[in-house]
């Protein structure tokens, strides 16, 4: 703890041993503070003064979905923080030949201090958490995806310098990085406004949930069908792929039902002047994004994209240390 106190860091002491399945689980205090964490991390990292708080830690990688982001992100965070990240694929394990989710959890609570996964059903991971004794991340599934949220609104933060009050505009499909986005807006007191076409919406639960928490702190949510409406006077938009991993079979269908929705220069003259283009990548260029504004100068995707490994390891200091 004492290079921890060097370089003024506090990792969110509520949330030591705790999961991260979803941030509808933690209150608005505990998300604010992970951002302010990840945001001290960045700039100590930098500055080659990364605490290695989870020296002799080992994390458990979990990945039914292909990354880029995710696994690197924890595996790099692991390893500047002193601990090891060790790679999984599901289909080498034996909960890809059918082992019980619960046998799995337990027997890898005695190897390891935590269990980052990123799989395709949230209940799955619900169930690994369930008998699991260590902290299980929600790496991403198909209901959500806290850590790229989190990401998310330090980019904003780094960017605006503060949160509260900001109009962020999600237009796209209503799928785990929308409710994650709503959520964690929510918890930080932003106005958000989510555009989707019909058929196509947020789950009506995590938006009822999520209208509570904004609420709480000042924040507001809006639901739409229609993009302009939902960027009009934006600090900062955010888009997502149209298909996402496993909707293959659905993309003609869906090029169709998203037409409308592109994210382009029309669009984003009704944002203000100096909003932010924000996506979680990887990016289909000119299918929900316009090239002009993704490689535009209003585009924060790689910094966001950096941001994964600061957010991550502010989740992994909390829960592990």
């Amino acid at each position: 703890m004492k290079l921890l106190e060097e370089v003024q860091l506090k990792p969110v002491e509520s949330l030591k041993g705790k999961d991260l399945l979803t941030l509808l689980d933690y209150t608005s205090e505990e998300v604010q503070s992970l951002i302010q964490l990840a945001t001290q991390l960045k700039t100590v990292t930098k500055q080659g003064k990364c605490p290695r708080l989870l020296e002799g830690k080992t994390l458990g990688m979990i990945f039914e979905k292909s990354s880029t982001r995710t696994r690197v992100s924890f595996e790099v965070g692991m390893q500047q923080l002193g601990g090891y990240g060790m790679y999984m694929n599901a289909r080498d394990m034996q909960i890809g030949r059918g082992e019980p989710v619960s046998d799995t959890g337990r027997v890898l609570s005695g190897y390891l201090d935590g269990i980052m996964i990123r799989a395709n059903s949230h209940a799955m991971v619900e169930e690994l958490a369930e008998h699991a004794t260590i902290p299980v991340i929600n790496g991403l599934t198909d209901l959500d995806h806290p850590c790229q949220a989190l990401a998310d609104l330090e980019t904003i933060a780094e960017n605006k310098g503060a949160l509260k009050g900001l109009k962020i505009a999600y237009v796209g499909d209503g799928n785990n990085v929308a409710h994650a986005l709503v959520v964690a807006a929510a918890h930080v007191g932003m106005h958000v406004a989510v555009a989707t076409p019909a058929g196509y919406e947020c789950n009506a639960t995590i938006i009822a949930q999520a209208q509570q928490i904004a609420l709480a702190n000042g924040g507001s949510i809006l639901t739409t069908t229609d993009p302009v409406e939902a960027v009009q006077n934006a600090d900062a938009i955010y888009a997502d792929v149209w298909t996402s991993m496993g909707q293959e079979e659905e993309t003609e269908q869906r090029l169709k039902d998203f037409n409308g929705y592109q994210i382009n220069d029309a669009l984003v003259a009704h944002a203000k002047p100096d909003y932010m283009f924000l996506h979680c990548l990887p990016a289909h260029r000119e299918e929900e994004v316009a090239t002009s504004v993704i490689d535009g100068p209003n585009s924060y995707i790689f910094e966001q994209a950096e941001n994964r490994l600061h957010a991550q390891k502010a989740i992994l200091i909390s829960l592990l240390s």
